[in-house]
This record gives structure tokens, sequence and C-alpha cells, in this order.
């Protein structure tokens, strides 16, 4: 019974990114919790094989049937080339720094320097920051050229483009009545000028940890959730809107608050962009520290024509985001 139940759950899920916000924005918050019912799956069909019934069918089906979401999840391979012998045309980096443990949410007091240090032994051309704070202990001169943008009232968070490349044009978007934002530089590589947009999607503002969810007000919850996710909806229709109009290829990188179940993320992927992780990751390429599962939320997608030639998903808590890394070949 359970196991039917489990089943059926994940396959409607698969119509979740079809699903507008603005029309059914309960069921979309459906979406955060497709990781749970594809682990659960796995575990039934594990369970079944055995015991050798077939049973394990039912599981299997479902899972087959929605491949890309697992593969979503959990990606095996990945690049065993060495990184000295890669090919490729420019390095590329995500990160929502969350204002450098400014607050200290971490247990440590070299935040600042252990995330420059990071960015310095990686050595991404262009690096994309979000929840930028300056701190005084922040290094980042080995790049000659950035765009910051102070959105909130206080000027003190803000969306960061890095480049050892030229930038000759930036803008914003200008999200209104929020403090997340949508920035855009167009950067004069070696061999071609491309846009880069950098994106923190609306904030959910629900917590990691499970002891403060489970105490949490859940109509409350739900409805600032359901809130959250028409607002990504109209920040992801105004992002598309402003990439028509774009002169270069785009690439987007950065943190959108939500899955690779959603419907913003199948909007935005569905306009000629290919998921670096899924083409080159491995593992659960998790860039979210959340305790129930592995939560993937922050994204380096490209064009359909590029090559990923590798992609990097990292461990270090420096932040309550994890960093991704990519290589790209034109």
């Amino acid at each position: 019974m359970v196991n039917s139940i489990a089943a059926t759950a994940l396959l409607l899920s698969y119509l979740l990114p079809y699903v507008s916000p603005k029309m059914f924005s309960l069921l979309s918050v459906l979406s955060l919790a497709v990781p749970i019912l594809i682990v659960v799956n796995v575990l039934f069909l594990l369970y079944w094989i055995i015991l050798l019934n077939k049973k394990g069918l039912l599981s299997f089906i479902v899972l087959m049937l929605g491949i890309s979401h697992v593969s979503s999840l959990y990606k095996l391979g990945g690049t065993s080339t060495p990184e000295e012998d890669l090919e490729y045309d420019f390095s590329i980096m995500s990160y929502n720094v969350h204002s450098f443990n400014r607050f200290a949410w971490i247990d440590s007091e070299t935040i600042p320097q252990d995330i420059s240090r990071l960015v310095k032994e990686e050595k991404p051309d262009i690096f994309c920051a979000q929840e930028f704070y300056n701190n005084p202990d922040i290094d980042f001169s080995q790049y000659k050229y950035k765009y910051e943008n102070f959105k909130n009232d206080n000027g003190e968070l803000a969306l960061v483009i890095f480049s050892k490349f030229p930038i000759v044009n930036k803008g914003s978007l200008e999200l209104k009545k929020t403090n997340n934002n949508i920035i855009f530089s167009d950067i004069a590589t070696q061999n071609d000028t491309i846009r880069v947009y950098n994106i923190h999607l609306q904030s959910h503002k629900i917590s990691s940890q499970t002891n403060a969810l489970a105490k949490a007000d859940s109509q409350k919850l739900l409805k600032r959730i359901r809130i959250s996710f028409e607002k990504q909806q109209e920040q992801t229709e105004m992002l598309i809107e402003h990439m028509k109009t774009s002169p270069y290829k785009n690439i987007i990188m950065g943190d959108f608050n939500n899955t690779a179940y959603s419907y913003v993320y199948k909007q935005i992927k569905s306009n000629g962009f290919q998921d670096a992780f899924k083409k080159a990751g491995s593992g659960f390429g998790k860039t979210f520290k959340f305790e129930l599962f592995p939560v993937r939320i922050d994204f380096i997608l490209v064009p359909n024509d590029y090559e990923v030639v590798s992609f990097k998903s990292f461990d270090e808590e420096f932040s309550d985001h994890y960093p991704i890394f990519s290589r790209i070949k034109f």
C-alpha cells in the first residue's frame, strides 16, 4: 500500500514542471519533496529485489519513466580526464556566500579567507556570487573586472559578477518588492562575447534544520512558500523576456531557490540550455545544506551548442550553500 502511494506520488510529480505556480501554487510546493519520493521508491525497489518479489516492478517502471528526474538527483560518472589535460575555453563558478558568515552562523572566524582561498585555488575565469557582503577580509584581487549590484535598501548584500575578461556591458533587472535580483554582464572572452546572468530568485525563508521546520506553523509556512513560488514565476518570466533581447549567447548561473523538478527551472532551461551538472557532474551534486536530503537549487546552465567539459560541486561548508564549478568549450 505504502509502495503504491509513493510510486503514484512520484508519477504525479513528473507533471509539476508543467504546472504554473500562479494557477496551482500549492501543487508547486510538492516539487520540494520530489527528492524524498525518488529515494523512497529506490528503497522500495531494492527491498523487493532482495526478496525476489515482482512487486518491485512498480517502483522500477515509475523510476524509469522519470529517468531525467532521477539523474537530476544523482548522476553516475563524470569526467575521468585529469584536470591538467582538459581542453576548454573558459571556466565558471557560482556560489551563494551567505554574506561570508557575517552573523556567525558557522562556528569559524576564517570564512571570508576560506572562501577567498577556495576561489583562488579553483581559478574560475568568471565567478558569480550571491548574497555578497563587502567583508574587509575577502580578496578577489585576481579579477580585473567586476560588476556588483546592491539591491537591498541598506546597501549591504549584493549580486556580483567577477571576470578575468573585459566586461563590455552590464545591467540589472531590478526585481520589485524583494531583496532578490537578477544581474547580467556581457563579457568579451578570448574567442567570443557572452552574456552571463547571475540570478538569485525569490527566497522561501525556511529553515534547513528539521527541528525548526517541525516547530513552524504549517499554514503560515505553506502560505509563504506559495507566495515565493508565484514571485519566482514572475521573476523567471522577466528573465526570459530579457534574454530575448541579448545580442549574445546566454549563460545562467546562480541560486534558483528551487529544484530541477520545478516549473521555473523547466521554463528557463527550455530556452536552449543544458544543465552542466547533468552533462558532466557526478554524485548528488548537492548545493544547499539541508538536513533531510541532498538539495540541488544552484545551477549552471549553458547553451545547448556549448560543450560542458567538466563539472564539480564541493563539500566545503563555508556557507549554507556549496559552490559549483564548470569548464566550458565553445
